[in-house]
């Protein structure tokens, strides 16, 4: 059988050749190529998403004193030779312990020409679960950033923060994207393409131009909407029991969470440390022809990280009859230091649209088997209530564990 050909002509970056992100059938033919290879396991097609290619875990990790970056002329197994204290075996599964910082080995490996550079980002099934990631390469002073023509292997930093996790060999918990040349679109370039198909809806409807807040991005707001007995979110309860990465739908929500409900003026406060999920108040509409990554909430605006999980690939939110008026997105939010009040509709986080070099031949969706496509709660798939949640009252019976305080 012969190889896809790729139809993309890389030779050099000019300033009038096209950047964009590589889309599903070019990560297919980049795969056949073998710019992304695994040499002891084939890439499955499942691993390849309509912008972005899973990575998956190797077959062990060390257990790491601390964290760390390689500097241009050191490679990431010469820093762990002074900083690993234990290596773990993960091919029949292993727990990884909270606030441990963990490096494993990823399978793929890259070998990329010199006119394509990669990002990498937590899945976000992976942010969800307060696991925090990052990929780490050779002579590379940067984490999640692959420097343009990368030859050589990656690692993943891997830090479970609010739960223990259960992984094993195979396992994916980040997304490697790649591409040409500099894809981001300006704030006007995001204007024109909402004016051409609304990126933003709330409830049914398209938000009006002049109700955008652009600027780097697009920004989101938060939903705390609604009566003080409405689930809007829920914050993480500590020392749960392991949370088994593999396996879905397979634990009750209670067991690890604690549902949050909003003050009186649609506002709560977020306590230091503690990890919270939410849900933005609008719905995200990804077209085809474009991607975007959710960004950090602007740091000088207060001790607030949000979003630990990036890539939101075309398709996100997007019905070509209609019938869709956009997904909502997840925030994974955590106040740093001291407590920090935030309101309904209030901006929380923005997402950066890069343009694709062609529309992928897959879409983010059910189709795919998206796990968040239309959804309602900020739950991971990993909870057998994942599909309810944020749209129902919390129980008024005396004695109810949802029982509203006093």
């Amino acid at each position: 059988m012969s190889e896809p050909a790729l139809e993309l002509k890389l030779v050099e970056r000019t300033p009038d050749r096209p950047a964009g992100v590589l889309p599903a059938q070019q990560l297919k033919a980049a795969i056949a190529k073998e710019w992304i290879r695994s040499d002891l396991y084939k890439i499955p097609r499942e691993s390849v998403q309509p912008a972005s290619l899973d990575l998956r875990l190797g077959d062990f990790a060390w257990a790491l004193r601390c964290s760390f970056l390689p500097d241009t002329e050191s490679t990431v197994e010469d820093k762990v030779v002074d900083l690993a204290f234990q290596k773990i075996d993960l091919r029949d599964g292993a727990a990884l312990e909270r606030d441990r910082p963990y490096l494993v080995p990823l399978i793929e490996e890259l070998s990329l020409p010199r006119e394509i550079r990669g990002k990498a980002n937590p899945k976000s099934s992976t942010g969800r679960l307060d696991v925090f990631t990052r990929v780490i390469t050779d002579g590379n002073p940067s984490f999640d950033e692959i420097p343009y023509g990368y030859q050589g292997k990656l690692y993943l930093e891997v830090v479970p923060r609010s739960f223990a996790i259960h992984v094993k060999t195979g396992l994916a918990l980040n997304q490697l994207r790649l591409f040409t040349g500099d894809p981001r679109l300006r704030d006007e370039e995001i204007r024109g393409v909402h004016d051409e198909f609304p990126l933003l809806y709330h409830d049914t409807h398209a938000l009006r131009a002049a109700d955008l807040m652009v600027s780097d991005g697009l920004f989101l707001s938060v939903d705390l909407s609604g009566p003080t007995d409405r689930i809007v979110g829920y914050r993480a309860k500590k020392n749960s029991l392991p949370i088994d990465l593999g396996r879905v739908h397979g634990y009750g929500w209670r067991d690890y969470w604690e549902p949050v409900f909003p003050e009186t003026g649609s506002r709560i406060v977020l306590e230091p440390e503690i990890f919270y999920l939410l849900l933005s108040a609008e719905g995200a509409c990804i077209p085809p022809g474009y991607a975007a990554e959710m960004t950090a909430y602007d740091p000088t605006a207060g001790e607030l990280r949000t979003h630990y999980a990036g890539f939101f690939d075309p398709g996100f939110g997007y019905d070509p009859r209609g019938r869709r008026h956009g997904t909502r997105a997840a925030l994974e939010v955590r106040a740093r230091d001291v407590s920090f009040m935030v309101e309904h509709r209030q901006p929380i986080c923005k997402l950066a649209f890069e343009r694709m070099l062609e529309a992928p031949d897959v879409l983010y969706g059910e189709e795919l088997g998206s796990s968040y496509q239309g959804q309602e709660t900020m739950l991971s798939k990993h909870f057998v209530e994942q599909a309810t949640g944020v749209s129902q009252l919390r129980a008024r019976e005396p004695g109810s564990p949802l029982e509203p305080p006093s």
